[in-house]
């Protein structure tokens, strides 16, 4: 039976999928890496030179022991997988990442071992495990070749007079990012360095690797099982029986465990177990999760974890394979119930690093040089990186970082468990630390000197503990009753030596007794126990803060395909709605998390639950949240950040234990094959070439191969079933990759065609998903700015809290990061933008163009001057408005800058036409930037100014509201009313601008100055101006037609409306006046036609009748009704985003302004030969008739309560009376509104005012005051604001002392 037809029923359910062998050809020869050539390439292309004529001959300069050579895949069991098809370049390239290793006898040869992944397009993973070891060269022709290659290499040496540059690389300028091909992880003694290599004394050794491909993370197993197939070919003996029958026993007869079921099977010497996890527990993670917290320390892993879940890029940087893989599977283990949706290369491959020009989010390994310094490494970007050393246990985090909810109590937690397993969490280092032999990472002989006793915590961190010090570090630590032994003997002088050997025998009796474990199944054991309950921690902490997710997922699709189709245009999440439910320390983090792609994919997911089969992940998490809903309702912790730790670290471990003691099932033992006899014969040290025929060949049959047959039979008939839905699969794929925005097609790069067309091709992927991200970024800033509007056309959410807008802006500003970083020439400095913008700022400079920029920027600003009377023009200058930027001494960093920048350009509605002046300037772009990046597509580009420039449709306040403690710059600028003459005045002016954030102070305006600048702390969006004079002088009285007042950073000019006098004896006697602002909008076109008086509404009642405009008592009524709706309106909001009270109180169309009309509708003011009256003579007359009542005694008899109100009002009205400040009638009318409003006295306040005899004599009959039903009705709207806390501006009570 062939093996591609014996494959297809048993496979899925196999064990492992390919054994491989890879390493050197004897048949080819010594080849150069082809790698070399492509550095060549991408070096040249990186100085800005033709690639073409890039050298592409030998690297004569650097010792052949230490220049990279091809290996090969020399043999891979069984020829091919039909599910799984043999990815040959792939496997020889993360088996060897950095191809051929020689050494010589003087040289450490200790086999190593790392594991690989191989992520496929749609996402499913291939685990490998390879063993490397080093194998005598036998074959003549190689070591004549070396030879001649170290002749070579001295002669070019003595050429150059320079014999230090043995050890220098051809790619010096990408040392950084070339680590691979620079030196061996070992370099050699001094001695050895300037003797080389000659082939008449000398022993060759060449690297050559075992690797098993499997489809689930069995590390342990693989590890065991590989170091007894080396140690089978390295022993002095030959093995039982050939490596053949142990290669197809794990090839053919050793199943996967079921789920929830143990496996044990053999190895060459010793059995070997594993363990599945059930469908309801955590997927399977064989990954040591205790390594990954030991070499990073729990505070410096929480905030990685974080880092990933947020999607930023991460690159993971160590000397050992292993160590960048147990980190990159240990994080990723950890997002459970979610899952990292973009470029995942745990191992970058040397012919990969263009890679990391990636403008995508990504979690990458690399590998660091021995010795390497981190500061010359030089990154595409940094803005958004997350770099992670993992040798030396440190970390560099993005700026702006949200931190990871209730992190305190979790990174507790997690230690808690950490140390129970006796693991140190403080400083990242171990007490603890066991490896298996020939697993310990190499390294220099010199570090493995007598180190001093501060160094061995580092050492055994670092793996470097020589094997009998470990043992003894094990026992310390592993035995709680020899630890007290210890500290007794401590403490009492004794020696301890015999305690070491009691130690060393209690080991010896543990490992030798019958049916005793063994201490790497202990270790197993404990590993496994250890990640299940850290893992639990984490899932626990997403249980808790996604309880009650589904009740905000949006269903709105009949079915899948239509749901598929319009999957884009669709809102699947409430997120608004969600965010409100959240306890608010938890929103900086998750505004910023549900907005990431892997989240997007989990509800996507839930989604298409309810047509498909769920997901494993998401089964098993609503399984979770189910089963916590039936012992607890969460009810009670809604809205609270109390932290909740993990109930259930015993059953998860205990359920691993009870797994791994009680075997549920042993595979068939190795046997011998039917084999040609005298073929693979036993050579020592060396490992056989296997005989092909019986390794491609599956057994004929075994009974879990006809289960798993079946089970694949009911699969497709299952399949065939659910076809009614009409969905074809590549359909389906199409509109997924579609949905998933970016990133999917580039999870993993193919690591086949390496030619430079190729990563042209690569980049130009990645310009169309930058150019889609942003349209998709900008399209949602617009949907969710739009709110009401945008619902009305079908977009879905109502409203934008200021978190999320917050966070979709910083989201826009790391996009604008990535764009920039992609295809730069040369790094300067940690932000691409803010290095290009000083680039354009210094070539600007230089040809003194600072006055005037370009024929673009030298038209004037009309939108904000349009609006603005006289308020000079404000020019447009992108080096203007970065000046402002460095003059922000609060902003330190280039990454801080380049994001002020973006606000304000946003603010200012100017980023799109900056960045287009940015880029107009072609010969800077062509320098600082590569042929394939992004900035230099030009039609890719014009579509990405496009979509920047629609966001000018909306107001953002993305600068003022989040740069609140900088100083601003304003200009005010008073408009009198000039036809009514009285232009400038004899008095003494002054003015008091305040804000949402705070006011400016008092500032005394120069006389007959109508214009001021002054600088002051940010005051956020204006609210109030108040304006006042002493009434000094002949001329003291004031027409004021509005004040304007102008921030010059952002340029957003406010308009004060005012149109009445200021002066005793004239109006209402008013010396200053709090006018409300409104923020000018920009008008297109011609500007609209000068308006005078602007606000008809303040002038005194007399001017308004005579107007004819009096309105009438139903819209009198519909004008209270409106403005008591709209402060309604103002409390429902999120308090971050409801602006400013006082408008709805005192401004247009307001509360004041309605309550006015009411009471002025039937009131007698104009009186002949006598002075205008106005709605505060009344209520002061109403008052003084109290207060005369209640002196007579009249106010004894009445209700307690009612006597209680009218005193109330006559201190309200006293109080205002008596304020030092002079603010006429209408003024104090306003203030005793407001004042009713905030103390929730007004309804209580109008039957007082009703029933006073005064109202005969100054209101009509048909007045609404008079009219019992109006008042009634006026009562019951206003008793509507009662239970919200109404708060007044500092600038309308200052100086009322109640």
């Amino acid at each position: 039976m062939s093996g591609s037809s014996a494959a297809p029923g048993a496979a899925p359910c196999r064990f492992a999928h390919y054994f491989a062998i890879c390493g050197i050809d004897t048949d080819t020869g010594l080849e150069p890496d082809e790698l070399a050539a492509l550095y060549q390439w991408l070096e040249a292309d990186r100085q800005g030179q033709d690639p073409g004529d890039a050298a592409s001959g030998e690297n004569l300069e650097q010792s052949p022991l230490k220049r990279t050579f091809k290996s090969k895949v020399l043999a891979h069991y069984p020829e091919n997988v039909e599910w799984n098809p043999f990815d040959q370049d792939a496997v020889n390239m993360l088996c060897m990442p950095k191809g051929l290793s020689f050494r010589t006898q003087t040289d450490q040869r200790d086999p190593q071992f790392h594991s690989f992944i191989i992520t496929k397009e749609d996402g499913s993973r291939t685990y490998g495990f390879v063993h490397t070891f080093y194998e005598e060269v036998t074959s003549p022709q190689i070591c004549s070749a070396m030879q001649t290659l170290h002749l070579m290499h001295n002669a070019q040496s003595t050429t150059v007079n320079n014999p230090s540059s043995a050890s220098s690389s051809s790619s010096s300028s990408m040392d950084s990012l070339a680590s691979s091909l620079d030196e061996a992880d070992h370099p050699t003694s001094s001695s050895q360095r300037a003797g080389g290599y000659d082939s008449s004394r000398d022993t060759l050794y060449v690297s050559k690797a075992m690797c098993l491909i499997t489809p689930m993370p069995f590390m342990h197993a693989c590890r065991r099982f590989l170091l007894q197939l080396h140690k089978a070919v390295s022993s002095p003996t030959a093995p039982p029986l050939p490596l053949e029958s142990y290669v197809h026993n794990i090839l053919y007869e050793v199943p996967l465990p079921a789920p929830g079921r143990s496996l044990k099977f053999h190895g060459v010497y010793e059995p070997i177990v594993c363990q599945r996890p059930g469908l309801g527990e955590l997927q399977l993670a064989d990954f040591p999760l205790a390594e990954a917290f030991s070499l990073l320390g729990v505070e410096n892993l929480v905030q990685v974890f974080t880092c990933t879940l947020l999607e930023m890029q991460i690159l993971l940087y160590s000397h050992d394979y292993q160590r960048l893989m147990t980190v990159a599977e240990g994080i990723t283990t950890l997002l459970f119930p979610f899952q990292w949706q973009h470029v995942y290369v745990p191992i970058l491959p040397a012919s990969l690093l263009h890679f990391l020009d990636a403008p995508v989010p990504y979690l990458m390994g690399l590998q660091s040089k021995e010795g390497a310094d981190r500061s010359k490494l030089e990154l595409p970007q940094e803005a958004n990186l997350c770099f992670v050393d993992i040798d030396n246990h440190y970390i560099e985090l993005p700026e702006d970082f949200p931190q990871f909810p209730n992190k305190t109590e979790f990174t507790q937690e997690l230690s808690e468990v950490l140390l129970s397993f006796n693991i140190s969490a403080n400083t990242g280092a171990p007490l603890r630390t066991r490896t298996s032999p020939g697993s310990a990472p190499c390294t220099p002989a010199r570090e493995r000197r007598p180190a001093a006793l501060r160094q061995l915590e580092d050492d055994g961190r670092n793996g470097n503990l020589a094997g009998e010090e470990l043992a003894v570090l094990e026992l310390l630590q592993g035995n709680a009753t020899l630890e007290r032994l210890q500290a007794l003997t401590r403490r009492t002088g004794v020696t301890v030596a015999r305690v070491d050997a009691l130690r060393a025998g209690v080991r010896a009796q543990g490992s030798e007794g019958p049916g005793a474990r063994t201490v790497a199944e202990e270790e197993e054991l404990r590993n496994a126990k250890l990640n299940v309950q850290l893992r639990e921690v984490f899932a626990s902490r997403f249980t808790t803060m996604f309880a009650d997710y589904e009740a905000f997922v949006i269903q709105s699709a009949p079915d899948l395909e239509s749901w598929l189709t319009n999957r884009e245009q669709m809102h699947n999440f409430d997120k608004a709605s969600f965010l409100s439910d959240q306890p608010e320390p938890y929103l900086p983090f998750l505004s910023h998390f549900i907005e990431t792609q892997m989240f997007a994919t989990f509800i996507d997911n839930k989604i298409m639950s309810q047509w498909e089969e769920k997901e494993p992940l998401l089964r098993v998490f609503d399984g979770r949240i189910e089963k916590a809903r039936l012992y607890n309702v969460r009810a009670s912790t809604l809205r609270s950040s109390c932290y909740q730790r993990c109930s259930i670290l015993k059953e998860s471990a205990q359920a691993i234990e009870q797994r791994l003691m009680k075997i549920d099932h042993t595979a068939i033992h190795p046997h011998l094959l039917d084999m040609k006899i005298g073929q693979g014969k036993y050579e020592q040290g060396f490992f056989p070439k296997l005989q092909a025929d019986v390794l491609n060949t599956g057994p004929t049959s075994n009974k879990w191969s006809h289960r798993t047959a079946t089970a694949q039979r009911r699969k497709d008939r299952h399949r065939q079933q659910t076809e009614h839905l009409g969905l074809d699969n590549d359909l389906k794929e199409k509109y997924m990759q579609e949905a998933r925005i970016l990133g999917k097609n580039l999870r993993q790069p193919k690591l086949s065609d390496l030619s430079p067309a190729v990563i042209a091709q690569t980049n130009w992927k990645f310009v169309e998903g930058l150019l889609k991200e942003c349209r998709m970024k900008t399209k949602r800033m617009l949907v969710e700015k739009m709110g009401r509007e945008a619902v009305e056309l079908g977009h879905g959410e109502a409203s934008i809290t200021g978190l999320e807008e917050n966070t979709l802006i910083a989201s826009l500003c790391d996009l604008l990061e990535r764009i920039w970083s992609h295809g730069l020439q040369v790094k300067q400095g940690k932000s691409a933008l803010w290095s290009h913008l000083l680039h354009y700022q210094a070539r600007e400079e230089k040809l003194g163009q600072q006055q005037a920029e370009s024929p673009v920027s030298n038209v004037p600003e009309r939108r904000k001057s349009d609006c603005c009377v006289a308020m000079p023009f404000l020019r447009v200058s992108l080096t203007q408005d970065m000046r402002h930027i460095q003059s922000m001494s609060e902003i330190k960093t280039d990454v801080g800058r380049a994001r002020a920048w973006i606000r304000l350009s946003l603010e200012k509605k100017l980023l799109s036409q900056h960045l287009k002046q940015l880029l107009s300037r072609h010969a800077l772009t062509r320098k600082l930037y590569k042929r394939y990046a992004f900035l230099r597509c030009e039609e890719e580009k014009e579509q990405f100014l496009f979509h920047l420039l629609s966001l000018n449709t909306v107001d953002y306040f993305c600068f003022t509201s989040v740069f609140t403690t900088i100083m601003i710059p304003y200009r005010v600028i008073i408009i009198p009313i000039k036809k009514l003459s009285n232009a400038m005045t004899t008095s003494n002016p002054w003015v008091c601008v305040s804000g949402e954030l705070r006011d400016s102070g008092i500032m005394q305006i120069p006389k007959n100055v109508l214009e001021m600048t002054f600088d002051c702390q940010n005051l956020g969006k204006l609210t109030t101006v108040q304006l006042g004079h002493d009434n000094a002088g002949l001329l003291a009285k004031w027409l004021v037609d509005c004040v304007l007042v102008r921030n010059e950073i952002t340029g957003h000019t406010y308009r004060f409306p005012c149109g009445r006098w200021l002066g005793k004896g004239v109006d209402d006697g008013s010396l200053e006046r709090v006018l409300i602002g409104e923020l000018a909008v920009p008008s297109c076109g011609t500007p609209p036609l000068l308006r005078s008086p602007s606000q008809a509404r303040r002038i005194s009642i007399t001017s308004l009748s005579g107007r004819g405009n009096k309105p009438t008592s139903a819209q009198i009524q519909e004008a209270i009704g409106e403005a008591v709706i709209n402060i309604i309106k103002h409390f429902h909001k999120p308090e971050k985003e409801r602006g400013s009270l006082t408008v709805l109180l005192c401004g247009e169309n307001s509360l004041v302004a309605a309550l006015e009309q009411f009471f002025h509708f039937g009131f007698k003011a104009a009186r002949l030969f006598q002075k205008t009256m106005f709605v505060w003579d009344f209520v002061e007359k109403a008052v003084a008739h109290m207060e005369s009542a209640d002196q007579m005694g009249d106010l004894q008899e009445t209700v307690e309560p009612l006597g209680m109100t009218c005193q109330s009002l006559c201190h309200y009205v006293n109080a205002i009376n008596s304020t030092s400040r002079n603010i006429g009638k209408d003024g104090k009318f306003q203030l005793l509104v407001c004042l009713g409003a905030r103390d929730r006295l007004l309804p209580q306040w109008l039957p007082l005012l009703v029933e006073c005899p005064v109202i005969p004599r100054m209101y009509e009959d048909t007045a609404l005051l008079r009219d019992r039903t109006s008042v009634n009705a006026l009562i019951g709207v206003l008793e509507t604001l009662h239970e919200f806390p109404v708060t007044l501006e500092a600038s309308l009570v200052k100086g009322i002392d109640l």
